[in-house]
């Protein structure tokens, strides 16, 4: 069995400090011109182009600034998004994966420029990003997506040399891409945001929009936000009124990093899709000399289910699969990421729903935040702000709706119907709470109701409802996380019931387990 590392600590929040900013006082009154729901890349990108366009903008996050999925992420920042540019030009057409290179490339330029702009130090790296595989079986469509991507405008090619190694059949190859420390990126953009008048709230949620003419923001601890404008950058927006949560499936993945030796840094970031889909990169590494800060993510899954084995299994796999092919590599962290995918592949950021005229979203990267994250904090604020909008600006409205997403649609809401039935016609998941072993949890019906239990590894009972605060579906213990995540929209709670991850915004109630 590989040894793993022992905590669950994203290197990025581990050297990356931060000032903390207080929360929204109980009870108070804000007015801004502007109020931005969650301060990760989407959230802080916003605030900032739109505080630079002379608005007075307040940022209310929940938890920390940059600390929850922007926290995690892996952080390459690339146009090239595995096989997008032949998919593009096969459902949709040329032009199309034309502007959608055109709009990822210009947030990978816009990060660089920002940085340098604003002195910030955020390891930034030039790298090239490769798509390979190892299979002859999928080698046409790796060429198929050199050419694709190539005829897009990206500077593309194929081949099958890289600085992995190990060999592979076939490579997509786009130079003039980059990777960056994200929480030390966007903590330099939340500096410049204060020192331009722009507030920054933290451990304030949100909880209610009234989409009046202004918007008015409720927040859990009874304040109020007054708003002409309200941009909801929630990862997974946290209300529902748009109906997003039926065009959205979140997904999990696990991350890993080990220290390298530096004249074995394969140069670059890696994507392989085959078997599991395997994600690599590097960062700079300034606490031991010589070494290079390995970083690779893989093993997704839906929140909350039971997919192939435990998640714990899961790091084991991924840690054997880093082994063997980087055998130099020594764990050092381990962490996890969550990624919310649309229908038709492309993210949602523009208008909330059809009738809205002053809420906007950003949502469903689909595990490319950084760059799509960057740009829709540039399209949000042109649309904000009445700055001319750019000729993409269509590909990615939330209001688009095709006849091909129908399908998507139908296994989203059949899945999550599934989930929402099955686990209510399941007695439970164990028969008593002497069966649920220290550190783990599980539901169990107890005085004839279900109860999400855990059993802390001193051996004390925590028994919650299994009822996601949501929607209604029942949550899982993750083992490896200590987590109850639900399986139908990706929301995630600690162990005490507070909310981790929403799209829920209230926690889950607690139970006795005494009560009958």
């Amino acid at each position: 069995m590989t040894t793993l590392p022992v905590g669950y600590e994203s290197y990025w929040m581990l050297s990356a400090a931060a000032a903390r900013r207080p929360p929204l006082e109980p009870g108070s009154s804000l007015r801004a011109d502007v109020a931005v729901v969650g301060g990760g890349v989407a959230g802080l990108s916003a605030a900032w182009e739109l505080t630079r366009a002379g608005l007075r903008v307040a940022v209310l996050e929940s938890d920390r600034l940059a600390a929850g999925v922007t926290g995690h992420t892996t952080a390459k920042l690339s146009a090239l998004h595995g096989l997008m540019y032949s998919w593009l030009r096969s459902v949709r057409d040329a032009e199309d994966a034309r502007l959608y290179a055109c709009s990822q490339q210009d947030a990978v330029e816009h990060v660089a420029d920002v940085a340098e702009e604003l002195g910030v130090d955020c390891e930034f790296e030039r790298v090239p990003a490769h798509t390979c595989v190892e299979s002859e079986e999928h080698e046409d469509e790796i060429r198929a997506e050199a050419s694709a991507a190539a005829d897009a405008g990206l500077p593309a090619s194929f081949g099958t040399d890289t600085g992995l190694p190990f060999p592979v059949r076939a490579a997509v190859r786009v130079e003039n891409q980059a990777q960056f420390h994200p929480r030390k990126y966007l903590l330099g953009l939340a500096d410049d945001i204060e020192r331009r008048g722009g507030l920054l709230y933290e451990r304030t949620r949100v909880v209610g929009l009234d989409e009046g003419e202004p918007c008015r923001l409720a927040t859990e601890n009874g304040a109020e936000v007054v708003a002409r404008d309200v941009v909801v950058a929630t990862h997974y927006p946290v209300f529902d009124r748009a109906l997003l949560f039926s065009r959205l499936v979140p997904r999990r993945a696990l991350v890993i990093s080990a220290l390298l030796p530096q004249d074995e840094d394969p140069a670059g970031t890696y994507l392989l899709p085959e078997r599991g889909t395997r994600s690599v990169r590097t960062a700079p590494y300034p606490f031991t000399p010589g070494q290079r800060l390995l970083i690779v993510t893989g093993e997704t899954f839906t929140p909350g289910t039971r997919g192939i084995g435990s998640v714990a299994a899961r790091y084991e796999r991924l840690a054997a699969w880093t082994y063997q092919r980087f055998p130099s590599a020594r764990l050092a962290h381990r962490w996890a990421t969550q990624d919310n995918d649309t229908t038709d592949r492309l993210p949602y950021i523009g208008r909330f729903h059809p009738a809205s005229e002053h809420a906007w979203v950003a949502t469903g990267f689909g595990g490319w935040g950084m760059s799509s994250g960057v740009l829709a904090g540039r399209l949000l604020s042109a649309h904000i702000s009445g700055a001319p909008l750019p000729p993409w600006a269509r590909l990615y409205d939330p209001v688009r709706l095709r006849p091909r997403e129908a399908p998507a649609l139908l296994r989203i809401q059949s899945a999550v119907a599934r989930r929402y039935v099955g686990d209510r016609l399941r007695p439970s998941y164990v028969d008593s709470v002497d069966e649920i072993a220290p550190g783990t949890g599980a539901i169990v019906r107890v005085s004839g109701r279900r109860c999400a239990v855990h059993r802390t590894p001193e051996g004390e009972l925590r028994a919650l409802s299994p009822r996601c605060t949501h929607l209604g579906c029942l949550v899982r213990f993750n083992d490896a996380e200590a987590a109850w995540e639900c399986p139908c929209h990706g929301s995630r709670f600690g162990t005490d019931g507070g909310v981790i991850q929403g799209p829920a915004t209230r926690p889950l109630e607690p139970r006795d387990l005494g009560e009958e």
